[in-house]
């Protein structure tokens, strides 16, 4: 076991919450490895960068000596998790779930040592549970203390509607906590309440509650919204390695460091000394094709990270984009459409051109495709912008 001040160090790294801190060091000290559970709900079949924040900290508690339980939602994912959602989703089927979960194991193996890693299925408790058990476990709740959730508050008050389900889908993650006896559960922002009701059945069972580490939201591309497929601001953990370099290199030299914090494995004192080492002049790229390259590797392999580095130098560093390249200022004011930015920086005569050139997979930012024609910038945001062959702009957002 990791010296205590150390270990307690690196578990932090990076957190928006834990409760109760005093709780976790006094596990800690206990000296033993503690179980440490993380739930998942196939509803996908893929994950990206902002799924893996967590999964970064079940390694951190892995390479201290504890206990990783990778719990897969096979029962949960058919009841649809409410959290944050402004409708309800529709449950889906066992075989749906089962296939989601097969990649989510081929995929969490990138991050997690599959030695040391443990696999549970929630249905192997909650299906026994019956309708008795059921009926047992939402007695241990009111329906005003569902109603405390903010998402399901602002359902209610705007007539949206409500399944009864849904109500269940907190008990049932927490009674996995119950199950499994866990430790410690890690858990993003928004599974706040879920949660904390692992730690009121356990009391109620008469275990000792667990401790939840909420880790944050990662922002997407634009560092402004959380990242996520709908918002087409992600990066997915299989994209080829060449197009993650690109979308990388993208963000900005701020959001750099918060990427730093949640996805990286470098030791703290070496992410101090590359902050370090910008503020002495050092060029933020340099440090931002280190994260690249320790990404990629990450995902695919060090061969990989290599030839994606090798193509961003010869796009971007051998003549691909013309040195005496325009640079262009646009006021962004509370958002602006990248058809209009293209527009504005004179790469394209007018936003319908704008849209077809897109759509022809013809415009990019630095040297990614800009896939979606209703992408949203704000002030902050920069990049080179190209639209065909021969059109570029060095574009900053004010």
């Amino acid at each position: 076991m990791a010296d205590l001040d150390q270990a307690l160090a690196e578990i932090k790294r990076g957190t928006d919450e834990i409760l109760l801190e005093t709780d976790l060091v006094e596990k800690l000290k206990e000296g033993r490895p503690l179980r440490i559970k993380l739930g998942a709900d196939p509803t996908a079949p893929d994950i990206h960068l902002g799924h893996t924040v967590i999964l970064n900290k079940m390694r951190t508690f892995q390479e201290l000596g504890h206990e990783v339980i990778f719990l897969i939602g096979d029962f949960t994912g058919m009841v649809g998790d409410p959290s944050g959602k402004n409708s309800t989703r529709p449950p889906l089927t066992r075989e749906q779930v089962l296939a989601n979960a097969e990649t989510y194991k081929e995929q969490v193996y990138k991050i997690l040592d599959p030695a040391k890693t443990r696999i549970e299925f929630n249905s192997s408790w909650l299906e026994p549970l019956g309708a008795a058990g059921m009926i047992r476990l939402a007695s241990q709740q009111t329906v005003a203390r569902m109603m405390e959730r903010d998402d399901f508050k602002k359902r209610y008050a705007s007539g949206q509607s409500i399944a009864i389900h849904e109500f269940m889908y907190p008990l049932l993650q927490g009674y996995d906590s119950v199950a499994l006896k866990a430790d410690v559960e890690l858990g993003g922002t928004d599974q706040k309440f879920n949660l904390l009701m692992g730690r009121e059945l356990q009391k109620a069972e008469g275990q000792k509650p667990q401790t939840v580490i909420m880790m944050p939201l990662l922002e997407g591309l634009d560092g402004v919204k959380k990242m996520s497929k709908s918002a087409h601001n992600y990066i997915g953990v299989s994209e080829p390695a060449g197009e993650m370099f690109g979308k990388i290199m993208s963000i900005s030299d701020d959001l750099m460091w918060r990427y730093f914090d949640l996805l990286s494995f470098r030791p703290l004192t070496e992410i101090a000394q590359l902050r370090a080492d910008v503020e002495q002049g050092t060029n933020p790229r340099d440090v931002k094709i280190l994260l690249a390259k320790e990404i990629i590797a990450r995902f695919h392999d060090e061969a990989a990270a290599e030839a994606a580095h090798q193509e961003f130098i010869n796009r971007f560093q051998k003549g691909a984009i013309p040195e005496d390249i325009e640079e262009v200022e646009i006021n962004a004011g509370e958002g602006i459409g990248i058809a209009n930015v293209l527009k504005e920086a004179g790469l394209v005569n007018s936003t319908s051109d704008a849209m077809r050139m897109i759509k022809q997979g013809a415009a990019k930012r630095d040297g990614v495709k800009i896939e979606d024609s209703r992408l949203q910038l704000t002030a902050g945001e920069s990049g080179v912008f190209q639209v065909g062959k021969r059109k570029f702009a060095k574009i900053t957002l004010v």
